[in-house]
């Protein structure tokens, strides 16, 4: 990743999404050339030179302190997850060669969290990595993204982007895939020399047309609550509520839930799903001949 121009795009495409009016400016004159703040208004809302703005906005974030990106978080208004991005870069930026290496991930799945996975039967219970591979599941979480299991190596970004079944399957096909590229962006940023990721996004971003149009916003977003429709192929549509959990023993790993409202369509069906997969579980299990 050149991170000289991930800074620079990222900073200059915050700047354009907010008005004078949303930074408590006045606007003078009808003929605005920027659709947003100007490099100026933005160093002075930051309490720094117009000249050191520019400087950093053209992607030199090197020997920027705290206090300068916390101003200029504040100026460009980020959320949690696009404050944490642009520390992610200046770290980049401010590091060398012989620390620029990224974190050991974990590869596989410990045998100890597919048990805990399997001992939660009651809701749907995933783990992927970072190159968003799920990695395990419970029988419950097979079942409810049975399309994507039965792909050869589940992997939710190549799914929802290069399958065309994606998008009957998540009926908020546009807003599924704005999260997904917000949270990849995230994940670019904290490991910018994994090559295994860079990898990912350049095989998405030369086989699908809507990745590139998403990857070029350079949206960062967290993926840790939400509401998410998916539409069954047998059961018809879901409307659950996610969980997502860091596991801190495995850099790397995210657990993933989904529970429904009690009282809802969605309970009834998750319970008919759960019921499902625990028969089909169970004809795969072999029997003695003398049982």
């Amino acid at each position: 990743m050149d991170t000289r121009s991930e800074v620079r795009e990222f900073l200059s495409t915050r700047r354009a999404r907010i008005t004078p009016d949303q930074a408590g400016l006045p606007a003078y004159g009808g003929n605005r050339r920027v659709p947003g703040l100007r490099r100026e208004e933005v160093a002075m809302l930051a309490g720094v030179s117009v000249d050191y703005y520019t400087r950093l906005e053209r992607g030199d974030l090197s020997g920027a302190s705290d206090s300068v990106l916390d101003a200029l978080a504040r100026a460009l208004q980020l959320d949690d997850a696009e404050t944490a991005h642009l520390f992610d870069l200046a770290r980049t930026a401010n590091a060398s060669p012989v620390v620029r290496k990224p974190r050991k991930k974990a590869d596989g799945l410990r045998p100890s969290i597919q048990r805990l996975l399997d001992a939660m039967t009651g809701a749907p219970a995933l783990v992927r990595n970072n190159y968003f591979d799920y990695l395990g599941a419970n029988a419950l979480g097979r079942a409810l993204y049975a399309p994507l299991f039965a792909e050869h190596e589940p992997n939710s970004a190549r799914f929802a982007f290069l399958n065309p079944a994606a998008q009957d399957f998540y009926p908020d096909w546009e807003r599924n895939t704005q999260d997904l590229v917000a949270t990849m962006r995230g994940e670019a940023g904290r490991n910018p020399y994994d090559k295994r990721l860079t990898d990912l996004v350049g095989e998405l971003s030369t086989r699908s047309e809507r990745f590139r149009v998403l990857w070029a916003a350079h949206n960062v977003k967290y993926h840790r609550t939400g509401v998410k429709r998916i539409n069954h192929p047998t059961f018809g549509e879901f409307e659950l509520t996610y969980e997502a959990f860091e596991l801190p023993a495995d850099p790397g790993l995210q657990l993933s839930t989904y529970t429904a409202e009690p009282g809802t369509p969605s309970e009834e069906k998750l319970k008919l799903l759960a019921s499902w997969a625990a028969t089909d579980a169970a004809a795969e299990v072999p029997v003695h001949p003398e049982a």
